[in-house]
């Protein structure tokens, strides 16, 4: 399921971010330190250090807003969420054709995460800049993808993904990976339409009975694909 979640970060949030990344101490380094066998011989950008306090604070203030956000929970019904990473394209710069890598250490703890949901979070306008598109491959063909800033969008982990170059001004982003309470994607896409139509009719304030019956469905779904 490729979802694009709008409002992910508040007006506040994102000049708080991009403050900091537009600063004269913020830590960026060559993208390539994270990038697998796979990706860095495609991969042309600049990245926040992941170790860094600088980041652990950007990351905190994404993770804050999106653990609070009911559309991202519910799409992606997250059990871990890798620590957000932050990167610039500019003059140029590019990420190649890949796949994300199916496991990732997470910094300083010693865990792996494994990752069900890529997502990407765009922290300036479109207008900002030309090219750097986010190109997806998925069941419907390929996605192009730019969206205003604080939008986010969300697919598989296992999807084929690309940015294209970057040939004027700077693409900033947040990005970060997912492991599901649920791996399977067509589950989580299930019940992410019924969680909604539950929402709906409980907005419409329809049968009392038949609310329940479906919020029953739901979490006994849940209760069964979940891995806790």
């Amino acid at each position: 399921m490729l979802l694009k979640i709008a409002a992910a970060l508040n007006a506040d949030q994102l000049r708080i971010v991009r403050e900091h990344l537009h600063s004269a101490d913020a830590p960026w380094v060559d993208g390539r330190v994270t990038a697998g066998y796979q990706g860095a011989p495609v991969k042309q950008n600049q990245q926040i250090d992941e170790h860094s306090p600088f980041a652990h604070q950007l990351g905190d203030l994404v993770l804050g807003a999106l653990e609070r956000h009911p559309t991202f929970i519910s799409a992606v019904l997250p059990n871990r969420v890798y620590p957000p990473m932050f990167n610039r394209y500019a003059g140029g710069m590019h990420f190649g054709s890949h796949i994300d890598g199916a496991l990732r250490l997470i910094p300083g703890s010693g865990a792996k995460l494994r990752t069900d949901v890529s997502a990407t979070l765009f922290l300036n306008a479109p207008e900002d800049y030309d090219g750097g598109e986010l190109q997806i491959e998925d069941t419907y063909g390929e996605q192009t993808i730019k969206l205003p800033a604080g939008d986010l969008v969300v697919y598989p982990s296992s999807s084929r993904h690309r940015v294209t170059p970057v040939t004027r001004g700077v693409r900033l982003a947040s990005f970060f990976w997912v492991q599901s309470l649920v791996r399977d994607d067509a589950q989580r896409a299930l019940l992410f339409e019924l969680d909604r139509a539950v929402q709906t009719l409980n907005v419409a304030q329809a049968d009392a009975a038949a609310r329940l019956q479906l919020t029953g469905c739901y979490h006994n779904l849940l209760r069964m694909w979940s891995e806790i």
